[in-house]
């Protein structure tokens, strides 16, 4: 896949010769605003070309100067693509989860590409080189790591619709700055520059904007190169899952048998190379990761 794949409308991507893929949300002309297209692609993307082997991480920008400025509020009808002819309930949503009228009538959109994020078993880093509104800042909450460029705004600004967060980032955003940081920025609805979100530690840091992607994929690079794609698969399930365990007991049962896995697979390249002093020649795949976890 080193190369650009074009297939998508509203995305580019491309990854070098180390593994490390650059992914651009693509409507310039309207700062990259998110609609069902995009929400279509990205859920595309992640579910399918992200997790080739040959991808070993993935940064994700936006094509000029804006990151992503929300969702596209131009479209007709109900612009969050839902069926207003539906009557759901916290029941009807759980029992017909996988329904067609459901998975995309009802479902957020939103949410559906969050999660295929947070499933993908390897880094992924948001490199914010503009404004980043509504599911353009939530979109980067599944993320492993957020880079702003000094350019960058940030808001949560759904109380401004009469909305409320979207893409599971009521999940996400408390573990990722506490609940009163989270609770402010989502009831305020302010937006916040560069600074101001690396203060709340919502981004990692804070960057030139002729910097910034330059930045993150080398960030990325270091991440992956002589990285065994199991390990580094296994370590993010492992903080995902165990930060919201209710017991420490969780994460010895699975970082127990992570650790067989690892020890009888690209653990032993590992110990031989630092003995040999060498580089090591991992040879897992990421999508071959055995489960760690109960079905």
């Amino acid at each position: 896949m080193t190369g650009t794949t074009s297939t998508y409308e509203t995305l580019t991507f491309t990854v070098d010769d180390d593994g490390v893929g650059l992914l651009t949300l693509h409507r310039p002309d309207a700062l990259n605003a998110f609609d069902l297209v995009m929400a279509r692609e990205l859920l595309d993307f992640f579910t399918g070309p992200a997790l080739e082997d040959d991808v070993r991480a993935i940064v994700v920008t936006g094509s000029g100067r804006a990151f992503c400025a929300g969702m596209d509020l131009s479209a007709q009808g109900n612009v969050f693509g839902l069926d207003e002819t539906l009557d759901p309930t916290p029941e009807s949503i759980r029992e017909r989860f996988d329904d067609p009228a459901y998975a995309d009538g009802l479902r957020d959109t939103g949410g559906r590409v969050t999660l295929a994020i947070h499933e993908l078993p390897k880094p992924v880093i948001a490199a914010i080189n503009g404004p980043a509104v509504g599911i353009g800042a939530t979109m980067t909450l599944a993320m492993d790591i957020r880079m702003a460029s000094t350019r960058a705004r940030i808001g949560f600004v759904f109380g401004r619709l009469g909305i409320v967060p979207e893409a599971a980032s009521s999940w996400f955003l408390p573990r990722l700055v506490g609940l009163q940081q989270a609770l402010e920025w989502v009831y305020s609805a302010e937006i916040l520059d560069a600074e101001a979100a690396h203060a709340g530690r919502l981004v990692r840091s804070v960057h030139e904007p002729e910097q910034l992607v330059e930045d993150a994929l080398a960030l990325a690079r270091s991440f992956v190169k002589d990285r065994s794609p199991q390990a580094l698969a296994f370590a993010r399930q492992l903080m995902y899952r165990n930060a919201a365990a209710a017991h420490p007991m969780e994460a010895h049962l699975s970082d127990s048998l992570a650790m067989w896995h690892a020890s009888v697979g690209d653990g032993k390249e590992g110990v031989a190379a630092f003995l040999e002093k060498r580089t090591p020649q991992f040879t897992s795949r990421a999508s071959q990761t055995p489960r760690i976890f109960p079905g």
